[in-house]
């Protein structure tokens, strides 16, 4: 095994090119403002799969080169990527750990601890992909999120030069090898990217095929560059140019040209076209893979390479792009807290991109410049693993103890009460309120083994995702307590809202949104239920994103309900009052910035937009045998909207943003009772006036 230590001098390095260093210019340029301005440039996010190009190709050159001269080392390879990577991550980690301790909550400390230790271990990929699901907080509340992108980079870096190492001493044919997990990877890529897009997203095994594309690009530069010449030459003779001379050159340099033209076209269009509504990575990925290759591959010379990328803004920005793609998330997390709930405003998010410049900058200078070069090279890199082990155990201790809720004091009862809560899910019994996989996100036979429907003398079908689930409660509650024989059937799914046609997406538990609604239009077919509610989360995963779009699918829903069931009345819920980040953050920042406990109804941190729904809701959602219900007038007022029940943490309204507790659910229920449960509604369909069709609203101009 080649392990002996080499010295720096004699290990090959790849040539510098200044051409790569502004195409990642244009990789973190990319991500950071699709991060601050995520309309600005939709695809932005696709500057990841150019870094992952470029790490495939510079890693590769170096193992192929040195396994070429018998010079490549373990240990030299990975004390290199020790000095590259650990001190600017070291930084990033530990100052993340510093603000967090003045300005986070026990949950979202806890939370961030982590992934500090997931950072340092390397394995935020996993753990993130282990989060996302129902009970998962939004990706804006993570401000080490981007890391998953550096787990995979890493996992890469510690499996391909063994691969490759063992490839190279049994006389296995290298590009075979390279060749053979690029498709492999490629495959798992799409049929994941259809099966299961979170695994697709973070999974190593789905990603691989990009670093692998930068290596076959390495692996040509190193072995095949006379290869690579024969076949400009063929294409020049195709042309009928003379083999040598200037023709030949300058076909040569108009190759190169449209190569490098070709790339930038790819990525640009990649930047406009893709989005986060398509699937991704899947075969979409190949646009910035394929133009970070021929980007490459074009050479420095080519004109693109030359004048734009080796420019020295474009290659100061690709000097600084690692520390500035470390640097620039947190700041953007960190400065939501300078503003009002709703979030920073584009000042706000200009400034922290500046920070974030500054302190790449810095970074590069006084970090990674004096540790990436120099003497002293076995201390560093001892040091600098020392310093990763315990800046991991500092943020596994914050998780372990459910985020050091000792560092803030509160005053009042509630507000301590609340600041003590270090998962708001289990603090609330969520999974049990709404019967996770018991009726709530379970495989469609268990709907009748489990007892999810409940068939008595009057009939009520909940029909929806997760909103839809937290309805159920109070509506048991209420039946328990005045409506003994009314049965209450609960058919709903994480992101699983009740409309037949929309899309082709799946529900948390991976079933198709289309059967599942199928499977429960049946179940209304068979029962004959006297009341159908509907209910839904606006902006959900797989919720229609406009206006126009949801008044259609829940017309062509109320349709096929009414067609199998027309002596059903159907009953659609409105959105429920939904704020930012969650509802026990806004009063926990209230009682930390007035001292007091907020009043019962607050406007602090509530989602405007909701409101706009629920009004557009009212004057279009007119029909014979429908009842629109706005929860908004039930649970708000000129004040604000309801944050509590009582004085306790437990008589919350809503467990996170907008999912109703056990408390808000029952208040709900009883507010809306006599639309729902009385003896007209369940046994007369009524009219609510209007059309036999919902009212379209006019198109926005």
């Amino acid at each position: 095994m080649v392990t002996r230590a080499v010295p720096i001098a004699t290990t090959s390095h790849p040539r510098y090119r200044p051409d790569i260093d502004g195409l990642r210019a244009i990789a973190v340029l990319s991500v950071v403002a699709f991060h601050a301005f995520p309309t600005w440039i939709r695809g932005g996010f696709i500057g990841v799969d150019i870094f992952f190009v470029i790490s495939g190709f510079l890693i590769s050159s170096i193992i192929f080169e040195n396994l070429e001269r018998g010079t490549f080392s373990f240990a030299e390879f990975y004390a290199r990527r020790i000095r590259r990577i650990f001190p600017a991550l070291i930084l990033v980690l530990a100052a993340s750990y510093a603000v967090g301790w003045f300005i986070l909550l026990a949950d979202e400390y806890k939370q961030l601890g982590k992934h500090i230790a997931a950072g340092a271990g390397f394995l935020s990929n996993f753990v993130l992909w282990g989060e996302t699901g129902y009970f998962d907080t939004s990706a804006e509340a993570k401000p080490l999120l981007h890391l998953w992108s550096l787990g995979i980079e890493e996992q890469f870096y510690i499996v391909w030069p063994l691969l490759l190492w063992l490839a190279w001493k049994t006389k296995f044919n290298l590009l075979a090898a390279t060749v053979l997990v690029a498709g492999v990877s490629f495959y798992l890529n799409l049929n994941d990217t259809k099966n299961d897009a979170v695994a697709a997203f973070y999974s190593p095994q789905t990603r691989f095929w990009e670093l692998s594309c930068g290596s076959l690009l390495a692996w040509t530069s190193t072995y095949r560059k006379e290869a690579s010449l024969a076949i400009k030459t063929r294409l020049i003779a195709w042309r009928g140019i003379p083999e040598d001379g200037e023709a030949a050159e300058s076909a040569v340099k108009a190759l190169r040209n449209l190569g490098s033209f070709l790339g930038i076209l790819l990525l640009v269009f990649g930047f406009w076209r893709i989005n986060r509504e398509l699937s991704f990575p899947g075969k979409w990925a190949l646009v910035p893979v394929l133009g970070a290759v021929l980007v490459i591959s074009a050479g420095p010379s080519a004109w693109i390479n030359r004048t734009v990328l080796s420019s020295r803004l474009a290659v100061w920005f690709g000097l600084l792009s690692f520390p500035l793609y470390l640097w620039h998330w947190p700041m953007l997390f960190f400065s939501r807290f300078a503003e009002e709930p709703e979030g920073p405003d584009g000042d706000i998010r200009l400034a922290a991109l500046a920070v974030s410049v500054l302190l790449a900058w810095a970074t590069y200078m006084v970090v990674e410049k004096r540790i990436r070069f120099g003497g002293h090279g076995k201390a560093k890199v001892v040091s600098l693993i020392t310093l990763m082990i315990v800046v991991g155990y500092v943020g596994y201790n914050a998780y372990s103890r459910d985020g050091l809720g000792f560092r803030t004091k509160y005053a009042h009862p509630l507000i301590s009460e609340l600041g003590r809560i270090s998962d708001v899910y289990d603090f609330y019994d969520y999974a049990n309120i709404v019967r996770v996989g018991i009726c709530h996100s379970v495989p469609i036979e268990s709907w009748k083994k489990n007892g999810c429907i409940d068939i008595r003398k009057r009939n009520i079908v909940l029909l929806g995702d997760s909103y839809a689930a937290s309805l159920y409660p109070g509506l048991r509650h209420t039946r328990d307590e005045e409506y003994p024989d009314v049965g209450i059937t609960q058919l709903t799914d994480g992101n699983g809202p009740p409309f037949l046609t929309h899309g082709s997406g799946k529900t948390d538990d991976g079933k198709s949104i289309y059967e599942v609604n199928v499977n429960r239009l049946g179940i209304v077919k068979t029962y004959q239920p006297d009341v159908v509610l509907l209910s839904w989360m606006i902006g959900g995963a797989n919720a229609p994103p406009t206006r126009e779009e949801t008044l259609a699918e829940l017309d062509r829903t109320i349709d096929e309900i009414l067609t199998v069931a027309p002596k059903s009345r159907v009953v659609v819920i409105g959105p429920f009052p939904k704020w930012v980040d969650t509802l026990r953050k806004q009063i926990l920042t209230y009682g930390k910035q007035t001292g007091r406990v907020p009043p019962a109804y607050m406007s602090r941190g509530l989602v405007a937009k909701d409101r706009e729904w629920d009004s557009f809701f009212k004057s279009t959602v007119r029909r014979k045998n429908v009842t629109y219900i706005s929860t908004q007038d039930r649970l708000c007022n000129s004040d604000g909207c309801l944050t509590r029940t009582g004085n306790s943490a437990s008589q919350l309204t809503a467990v996170d943003w907008g999912h109703l507790t056990n408390a808000g659910s029952v208040f709900l229920a009883g507010k809306i009772k006599n639309l729902i449960f009385s003896s007209d509604v369940l046994s007369t369909p009524g009219t609510s006036g209007g059309s036999d069709r919902i009212r379209t609203a006019p198109r926005a101009p």
